[in-house]
């Protein structure tokens, strides 16, 4: 099944377990740093290692690209809300 298709069934699933499906552009989110903003793909010196050209802040990539993503999404529903 194609994304769109996808993401309307993981809307039905979750509506119907009380829940909530925001996308989210998820380009650079695991290259954006969550303590500074700073991005680049020098932030990403390995697949799994993040560390921030500007600012020094280290974490596992997918922790930052999660949080980075979820960020996104509650900004997108505050902003959805307003």
């Amino acid at each position: 099944a194609g994304w769109g298709v996808f993401l309307a069934i993981l809307a039905a699933k979750a509506e119907g377990a009380g829940r909530e499906v925001i996308a989210v552009d998820p380009r650079n989110t695991s290259r954006r740093c969550p303590e500074c903003g700073h991005t680049a793909k020098e932030n990403r010196p390995t697949q799994e290692k993040f560390h921030c050209a500007s600012c020094g802040h280290q974490a596992h990539a997918d922790t930052v690209g999660a949080l980075n993503v979820l960020r996104a999404g509650l900004a997108r529903r505050d902003a959805d809300q307003a």
